[in-house]
């Protein structure tokens, strides 16, 4: 997988190389620095009027907000502390594939 980052410098795009989490040898990559990506589903919970988010890669990760920006850094935090557990505390570079499920109109 391969995301493209924009660089402020030279305006170029780079191509950062990325794993996914739960595809075979991802935990031997990641102790090796490469960096994972999980897919982070989001919901939104009309009765109680926020967002929660669970994931199929990370076995536990279930968050939640009031915001959008809430949930991804609850998010964010949640999966950074479930990978280094299934690494056993080895650091890694973890990035988050945010998908909306329910599209919201007016959700404020």
């Amino acid at each position: 997988m391969f995301n493209e980052c924009s660089t402020n410098f030279n305006k170029q795009k780079v191509l950062t190389a990325m794993y996914r989490i739960g595809y075979p040898a991802w935990k031997l990559l990641a102790r090796f620095g490469v960096p994972v990506v999980a897919r982070i589903n989001v919901h939104h919970d009309t009765e109680s009027n926020s967002l929660w988010a669970d994931s199929p890669d990370l076995d536990g990760l279930v968050v939640s907000g009031q915001t959008l920006d809430e949930l991804h850094r609850e998010a964010i935090s949640a999966a950074g502390e479930l990978i280094q557990l299934a690494l056993k505390n080895h650091k890694t570079r973890a990035h988050a594939d945010i998908r909306l499920h329910e599209v919201v109109l007016g959700y404020t």
